[in-house]
């Protein structure tokens, strides 16, 4: 029987009982990386073995997915059940493979982690969509299916690939996120600090209107923060009415303007964490912690938004479809999540944040400190007490939530040498997990200030993938 090889020597005494056993899932992550970016010349000898079509059929199936999206973890077991299903398929053939024994490791592991259980129903590489009009995903995979079968028809009439048109049968989704004083990452992400004091345009399109209002934050700055946020959702028809939602500092409600908390019929299942089904309207707010934490889910066009409080100040994160994002007229072309900030209310220097050489937050505190009334003023503000902050002083702040010293961290010492107030090193660590459950592609997650030394290790970047992925290697042999 043929033997794959892999560049990962040794890969194969996962499969047994080890010292190693608790870092499987990391050499497991290893071997997939190894062999997923060609390192090695990963091959199979033995041509009757599919692991590379299940394989390649569960990343189909899951690549649309994240935590966000209705029914993630319903779908994603699913997709699970069918890849186990596929490797039983091919287990004859693939005896000996490191490939399919690693996979095999893998779906176990992952099934453990996700509470999966192996009996239910399985995801098919061809599934039948149930069209939905109200449901955004359900209306694009439907539009998506018959356009695809239109494009396989008339390729083999005309002897053309159709590889394209199945290439874009997901819908795209861009994110959005504001926080602190304040902080932009636009749909393109692109990393800004702003002055955008007064009413700005978010999002303005045909679909849904997101418009922030920034004051400033303290004497000498130019810097200013969010204590208003109005988003509108424009009717659609058959699925919604238009409603208002409007937060204001210390008035974070779980309801629209009119009172509704929800809009439209019933429209289809989602899926909990636990995997319990429940019927959800087009349009409906969560309140995930009172006068704290707000979520808005716009199922009928595939739109997530979270508000929260922090301190005195608000943040705000938005998942949208690309194609509805684009969906506006010239007269809608001040849109700060779209095209950014204007060149002249820009604090940042084209990506890089310089700190404030002497931090406008500190003359205004040592006054107040020199004030008889000041101690009992700041012990009865329901935000906390402001605090004199050097710079070593707001990076260790920061370091108490954000261990990666990307643009987060470096937005929360700007905003803690600039105010400081403690509440915006949350906000920051806030911002920065929003993103990370909104934002639909992960090797884009993290965004280094230029110039720093970290910008230069993109990972993003073919050549630093390849290294990182030796070193992976190295560190598997080190291990064994």
């Amino acid at each position: 029987m043929g033997r794959a090889g892999c560049c990962c020597r040794g890969a194969e005494r996962l499969a047994s009982p080890s010292p190693v056993r608790p870092f499987r899932p990391l050499l497991l992550l290893i071997i997939a990386l190894c062999c997923g970016a060609h390192i090695g010349q990963c091959q199979v000898a033995t041509p009757q073995c599919r692991i590379q079509k299940c394989t390649t059929d569960f990343v189909s199936l899951t690549s649309h997915l994240t935590p966000a999206v209705d029914g993630f973890h319903t779908e994603f077991c699913m997709a699970l059940r069918a890849y186990s299903a596929c490797t039983q398929r091919t287990a004859k053939s693939c005896r000996g493979n490191l490939v399919f024994h690693s996979a095999v490791l893998g779906i176990s592991d992952l099934m453990s982690q996700r509470n999966c259980s192996r009996d239910g129903p399985t995801s098919s590489t061809h599934p039948e969509v149930q069209h939905e009009p109200c449901n955004y995903h359900s209306r694009t995979q439907h539009a998506h299916a018959h356009s695809h079968v239109h494009a396989h028809t008339h390729s083999h009439a005309q002897g053309h690939d159709h590889g394209r048109e199945h290439g874009h049968s997901r819908p795209v989704y861009l994110f959005c996120g504001l926080f602190g004083d304040p902080h932009l990452r636009t749909f393109k992400d692109s990393f800004q600090t702003c002055k955008v004091e007064g009413a700005w345009p978010l999002i303005d399109n045909d679909y849904l209107s997101v418009q922030v209002t920034n004051v400033p934050v303290v004497t000498g700055s130019s810097a200013t923060a969010t204590n208003k946020i109005t988003i509108i959702f424009k009717p659609y028809e058959g699925c919604t009415d238009q409603r208002v939602y409007q937060a204001v500092t210390d008035n974070l409600p779980a309801a629209f303007d009119d009172g509704t908390v929800s809009s439209g019929d019933p429209i289809h299942l989602s899926a909990g964490a636990e995997g319990a089904t429940g019927k959800v309207r087009a349009l409906w707010i969560s309140e995930r912690s009172p006068g704290h934490h707000v979520e808005l889910h716009a199922g009928y066009i595939g739109v997530t938004v979270i508000v929260r409080q922090l301190g005195r100040y608000l943040t705000l994160a938005v998942r949208i479809p690309e194609e509805l994002s684009q969906a506006y007229d010239a007269t809608q072309d001040l849109q700060l999540c779209l095209n950014g900030c204007p060149g002249g209310e820009r604090i940042d220097q084209a990506g890089h944040l310089p700190l404030p050489l002497s931090p406008p937050a500190l003359g205004l505190q040592l006054q107040q400190l020199r004030r008889p009334s000041y101690s009992s003023q700041t012990q009865a503000s329901p935000y906390g007490a402001t605090q004199v902050f050097s710079v070593e002083g707001a990076k260790e702040r920061c370091r108490e939530q954000l261990d990666v010293q990307d643009i987060y961290f470096h937005s929360c010492v700007f905003d803690l040498l600039t105010t400081g107030d403690a509440n915006f090193t949350v906000a920051a660590y806030s911002a920065q997990k929003d993103m990370e459950s909104l934002h639909p592609h992960r090797d884009r997650w993290r965004i280094y200030p230029r110039g720093s030394a970290t910008s230069t290790f993109h990972s993003d970047s073919p050549p630093v993938k390849r290294l990182a992925l030796l070193l992976l290697c190295a560190l598997s042999l080190a291990l064994m």
